[in-house]
């Protein structure tokens, strides 16, 4: 017999978690009418449990259908339907539903244009460029899309021109649209398209064997575009490394429970802590604003730091991402382990992720990289393996592998060069770095001329007055404050409270008058803490930080 578990396990494939399929088959009722029969869609269904779970617990559900490309799967989802609700009618077809879909942009509409009730769904989590480029491009055509999209962006299209109006459409996406320059055009395609019900940021709950961090939509489909949509339910799941005594805290059998809560608050699931947060998203007044939820209270403390900036980081200085060479086991190296040692000119120190802390970073880190550039010319110059045999020798070990990198190749570079190598004349100029990704911030200053990794950013001062304002910046971002504010703002983190460190966060904290006696003050205790491995010294200093910092915008209790 065919069964779910028995096709998982031969195919590989990820299927929706059925306690979570009934949670949103649940709130998906919530906005329901008992009483009007139903016709429900899920375009990518799988073994069918999100139509299970919509059929068990809606009322009035009439019709099903599903689509999905295996037909093993189809089997489950028609079995399930034909054994457990006799009385709906299930209609499961072997198709690609993106094939299907009415894009909107068709002068001969689908069948299934406006013809269903409630989508329920979780399409796949793929970048459409992983599809190949045939297929990316009928997409892109079909759905008059540009850029890098996310294979979910045209599913909700399609899905959304399925829905009669005043249909709800509950679906599982990546939360990544939520919070990134990236996902603006879903943000804007669904402030358009939906009454907003509830957005539910599942964070780092592990619900399934995802890749990606999971986010719960539910909208009614308006009947006009571009009217403003009111505030909606915004809830949101992570965990949390909580100080207090985990026996202290509330316990739950599992996140399904914590979701359920109508209190926000710190549960405990066995040994995992997590901050359960629900609250209302007003939608923010530029289109192109991330989607994050703030009390009243935290409006306007956000407010206040607001009214008391002088600038916003990106106003003034660009925002870089390190080098990133596409051959990081060629590139990066602990060199006394190696058979051939480059010559030192071409060996330089290497701020990562792994060796920075705040204000300072490790400069004994064994790794050091490999930068075939010279650092002394404007603009950048490749150096001429000629002159260094010991690097010729070593890279020539690995040619093969760095000819590999086609996109390199094909911008006509040589072979031995990095794929982002930056501005080398830059590094020796002082400079803020920081990780990509972290529990804390961890902006460090540096003007030794040790070069940045990919997996951090930096900011560069070309001149006196702008060093000033980087140890200003330093300052300003190493702040409890300033990360009390980026929570706020932005939302993003990862597994186990991590933040993301994105550029495009970075380049809009705000800035106190660097002309103000508080800001002065902050670089002189800047200047202090760069120069400084002591501990307890550090620590007064950190503290007499945060009340400048906090006096600067204007928010000293």
């Amino acid at each position: 017999m065919i069964t779910s578990e028995n096709l998982k396990k031969s195919t590989g494939a990820t299927f929706t978690p059925t306690r979570l399929a009934q949670f949103l088959a649940r709130r998906i009722a919530c906005y329901c009418d008992a009483t009007q029969p139903k016709r429900i869609l899920d375009p990518a269904c799988g073994d069918g449990v999100l139509l299970n779970a919509a059929s068990n617990i809606l009322t009035n559900v009439k019709e099903v259908s599903g689509y999905d490309t295996n037909p093993d799967f189809l089997k489950v989802a028609q079995l399930h339907i034909d054994t457990y609700h006799p009385n709906i009618k299930g209609q499961f077809l072997n198709e690609d539903f993106i094939e299907m879909a009415p894009s909107g942009y068709s002068l001969f509409p689908s069948t299934l244009f406006e013809s269903h009730d409630i989508v329920i769904a979780n399409p796949p989590y793929v970048r459409t460029q992983i599809l190949g480029a045939e297929k990316s491009r009928r997409i892109a055509k079909q759905f008059n899309l540009t850029g890098r999209v996310d294979l979910y962006y045209p599913f909700i299209i399609g899905m959304t021109n399925c829905l009669k109006v005043g249909g709800i459409l509950g679906v599982i996406t990546s939360n990544r649209y939520l919070t990134t320059k990236s996902g603006a055009d879903i943000r804007h395609f669904l402030l358009d398209n939906y009454d907003i019900l509830e957005v539910i940021d599942l964070g780092d709950t592990k619900l399934f064997n995802a890749a990606v961090l999971p986010a719960i939509f539910i909208g009614k489909k308006k009947r006009k575009k571009n009217v403003t949509t009111g505030a909606c339910i915004f809830g949101s799941v992570y965990e949390v490394q909580d100080k207090m005594e985990k026996t202290k805290l509330v316990e739950r059998a599992s996140i399904y429970d914590i979701l359920n809560e109508e209190q926000p608050g710190k549960y405990r699931v066995g040994n995992i802590v997590y901050e359960y947060k629900r609250g209302i998203m007003k939608h923010p007044s530029k289109r192109d604003d991330i989607w994050s939820m703030t009390s009243e209270a935290e409006n306007n403390w956000i407010n206040t730091i607001n009214e008391h900036a002088a600038f916003r980081i990106g106003g003034r200085f660009k925002v870089r991402v390190g080098i990133k060479s596409c051959a990081d086991n060629v590139f990066l190296a602990d060199w006394s382990k190696e058979n051939i040692i480059p010559e030192a000119e071409v060996l330089h120190p290497l701020i990562s992720s792994e060796n920075i802390n705040p204000w300072h970073f490790c400069k004994e880190h064994a790794t050091k990289v490999l930068y075939p550039y010279h650092t002394d010319t404007k603009p950048r110059n490749t150096i001429n393996l000629e002159d260094f045999p010991l690097t010729k020798a070593y890279l020539e070990i690995h040619r093969k592998q760095l000819e590999s990198r086609k996109y390199l190749m094909e911008a006509h570079r040589a072979w031995y060069e990095m794929w982002v190598p930056q501005k080398p004349y830059l590094w020796k100029l002082p400079k803020v770095v920081f990780p990509d990704i972290s529990l804390e911030p961890r902006f460090c200053y540096d003007d030794s001329g040790a070069i940045v990794n990919g997996n951090c950013y930096w900011i560069v001062a070309q001149s006196e007055s702008e060093r000033q304002l980087l140890l200003l910046i330093e300052g300003i971002c190493n702040s409890e404050t300033m990360t009390h504010y980026h929570d706020l703002c932005f939302n993003n983190k990862l597994y186990s409270g991590r933040r993301r460190y994105l550029s495009q966060y970075i380049e809009r904290y705000p800035i106190p008058d660097p002309n103000s006696k508080y800001s002065k003050e902050i670089i002189q205790v800047v200047e202090a803490l760069n120069a400084t491995d002591n501990n307890a010294t550090k620590t007064e200093l950190e503290v007499k930080l945060e009340i400048l910092v906090k006096s600067a915008f204007g928010i000293l209790d």
